[in-house]
């Protein structure tokens, strides 16, 4: 790769190569996926929330896009996605394992994401739930335990930084996001997978270790949480393409399925 790709736009990147088969690379990077949040619902009480009910696997009337949505629900967990979107004949995968947690504490939020355009794309985050700017001490506990194994991802020659166009989503990263691309082949998925490894772990060491968050800060917590997750998802630039398929009516009700919505607004409704 050259040192411009960094900044290419994913159509760009569809455009040079639009019909490669991705689906050996779909498989398994599922299966990694399929892994975290059967963890995470080992961990947790959830249950499927009913916007997703029949969405276990979908498709476009035009068969160009086919996917699946599943969120998962409960008391310490609002959010906990597990979902794809793409072709596997034609390029294009977007896949997420992503769990926005409730204000029980103020672990950062979770986000692997895997994609093919038809390069590998890799991106782990610790999503924070506090301004990193002015709470050191935040950051300190949360963001430097993670800092030598992100350099140590950033050194790999084989990966290339991936710059996203959506000024908010670079707002959004914390200093340890991966966000990366490389070429698609064994290898750089296993690289992925043995990054993950201490990297999951050590959010569910944080989970074991949380200290409760006073209840009088639950309210301001939740519209922090519930800012953050809707604001990721309406700004996220892969929204061209399920808008472009779908159409803007059934692109709006998916996109409100996936920032959850229903479920935003029935916590609100409960806390009242």
């Amino acid at each position: 790769m050259t040192a411009g790709t960094e900044t290419k736009t994913i159509m760009e990147f569809l455009s040079e190569n639009p019909d490669v088969d991705v689906s050996n690379a779909w498989e398994r990077c599922w299966n990694i996926h399929s892994g975290i949040v059967d963890r995470i619902r080992d961990r947790f009480d959830v249950s499927l929330h009913p916007s997703c009910e029949g969405e276990d696997y979908f498709q476009s009337p035009d068969g160009q896009l086919e996917g699946s949505f599943n969120a998962y629900t409960g008391p310490e967990t609002d959010w906990l996605v597990h979902s794809w979107i793409g072709n596997r004949k034609a390029s294009i995968l977007d896949m997420n394992a992503t769990c926005f947690l409730s204000q029980d504490n103020r672990v950062p939020h979770l986000a692997v994401i895997f994609g093919t355009i038809p390069s590998l794309y890799f991106y782990a985050e610790y999503t924070p739930r506090m301004d990193l700017r002015t709470n050191l001490d935040y950051l300190q506990k949360y963001y430097d335990p993670a800092n030598q194994d992100f350099l140590k991802f950033r050194s790999d020659p084989n990966w290339t930084r991936f710059v996203s166009h959506g000024t908010y989503l670079r707002a959004l990263m914390s200093p340890v996001a991966t966000s990366a691309t490389a070429e698609l082949n064994d290898d750089n998925i296993t690289t992925c997978e043995k990054f993950l490894g201490p990297f999951i772990d050590r959010w569910f060491r944080w989970l074991d270790e949380a200290e409760s968050l006073p209840a009088a800060e639950h309210e301001a917590q939740r519209e922090y949480d519930f800012t953050v997750r809707e604001l990721g998802y309406r700004t996220d630039p892969m929204n061209v393409l399920p808008q472009k398929v779908f159409g803007q009516q059934e692109f709006e009700r998916r996109l409100n399925m996936r920032i959850g919505v229903a479920q935003m607004a029935e916590k609100r409704q409960r806390a009242a």
